[in-house]
């Protein structure tokens, strides 16, 4: 059975911050991760990728957004131009204009800790 994809956008070398604690839960859970930043190199031993449009996965089961609203309404764009099953906009990702705009883009997208979603507790990592 093939890994469950995800990218992580807002990815964080900072272990404090949610965007670093996504990409270890996920991890934890077995999924294949593609950390998502314009800057970084490595992130938890990972390759980031600048923009969600340089993830080698044809498809992906979710992308997770720690990124503020403004920043989350600059890349929904490539997030729509990308294959991705669900979008999850994290606690502080999410605003009513990004939610519209996710859904006019023919997004599935939901507003909640998907780290949660997945069964584990951000407290952890």
């Amino acid at each position: 059975m093939a890994r469950l994809t995800v990218a992580i956008l807002g990815a964080s070398d900072d272990r404090a911050k949610f965007g670093n604690k996504a990409v270890r839960a996920y991890l934890a859970r077995g999924y294949q991760v593609f950390p998502i930043h314009p800057n970084a190199e490595m992130i938890e031993g990972l390759a980031v990728y600048r923009t969600i449009l340089e993830v080698p996965a044809a498809q992906l089961d979710r992308a997770s957004l720690y990124l503020p609203p403004h920043i989350g309404q600059q890349v929904i764009e490539e997030v729509a131009r990308k294959s991705v099953r669900e979008v999850w906009l994290n606690p502080g990702a999410e605003s009513p204009e990004l939610i519209a705009r996710a859904k006019e883009l023919g997004l599935n997208v939901i507003a909640g800790c998907s780290i949660l979603d997945i069964g584990a507790n951000p407290n952890d990592f």
